[in-house]
C-alpha cells in the first residue's frame, strides 16, 4: 500500500513561536499588586491588571495562564528584588538567632501597602485552590526552607534532638507571622527576637520525656 504523504506545512507550523517580552513585566506586576492592595484579590479580573499597567488582557495571558499565576509571580519578584536572604553558620543554633535577630530592619520587613496586600492574598487563599496552592508552592515554600535548613544544621550538630518535626516548628513561625499581619503589626526586630529566642529556640532544643 503506497505510503500517504502529508502536505506541505502550514505557515503556522513553520512559524517559530513568538517570544514574549519580558520588558513589560515590571509595570504589570505593579499594577497587579497595587490593584491587589486597592480593591482586594476577589474583585480584581485580568482586565482591570491590563488597564492598569496599560497593556491588553490578551498580553497577560500569554505570560500568564490566569489571575493566580500573576499575583504569585508579582509577590515573588517583589520579594526577590529585596534581595536574597543569607542564612549565617555561625556554628551554634543560638549564635545564628542573634545574627538573624542582628539583620532584622529596625522598623520591620513589611510596613504599609505590604500589610494590605498579604492579608488580602491570605484571605482570598482560604476559598480558592489554585491561588493556595500556588501561595503555598512560591510564597510559603522559601521561608519553610530556610528555617528548616537552620534547624537542620542544629540537628547535625547535637543541638536539635533528632527525631524532632521541623516542619512543625517552621509552620509555628510562619503562622505566628501571619497572626502578627493580620493584627497589623510590623514584623521587626523585636517580634522576630520574641518569636525566635522565646518560641523556635525552646521548642527546638527541648528534650523529649523519657
Amino acid at each position: 500500500m503506497p505510503t500517504r504523504r502529508s502536505g506541505p506545512e502550514t505557515p503556522a507550523a513553520r512559524r517559530p513561536a513568538r517570544r514574549l517580552d519580558a520588558s513589560r513585566d515590571a509595570a504589570i506586576f505593579r499594577a497587579a499588586l497595587d490593584g491587589l492592595t486597592d480593591i482586594g484579590y476577589d474583585r480584581l479580573t485580568m482586565d482591570e491588571i491590563a488597564s492598569r499597567a496599560r497593556a491588553s488582557k490578551a498580553t497577560l495571558y500569554r505570560r500568564w495562564p490566569s489571575k493566580a499565576a500573576l499575583i504569585i509571580d508579582a509577590i515573588v519578584a517583589q520579594r526577590d528584588a529585596n534581595g536574597a536572604i543569607q542564612l549565617p553558620d555561625t556554628g551554634s543554633l543560638k549564635a545564628d538567632i542573634d545574627a538573624i535577630i542582628a539583620a532584622i530592619p529596625e522598623h520591620g520587613a513589611h510596613a504599609g501597602q505590604d500589610y494590605a496586600m498579604l492579608l488580602g492574598l491570605v484571605n482570598a487563599a482560604s476559598h480558592d485552590q489554585a491561588l493556595r496552592d500556588a501561595f503555598s508552592k512560591h510564597v510559603l515554600e522559601r521561608p519553610r526552607r530556610l528555617i528548616r535548613q537552620l534547624l537542620e544544621r542544629a540537628v547535625s550538630r547535637g543541638e536539635i534532638p533528632a527525631g524532632r518535626d521541623l516542619d512543625l516548628i517552621a509552620n509555628t513561625l510562619i503562622g505566628l507571622n501571619m497572626l502578627r499581619l493580620a493584627e497589623g503589626k510590623p514584623i521587626d526586630r523585636e517580634h522576630v527576637s520574641h518569636v525566635l529566642r522565646d518560641v523556635l529556640y525552646p521548642l527546638a532544643i527541648t528534650q523529649p520525656d523519657s
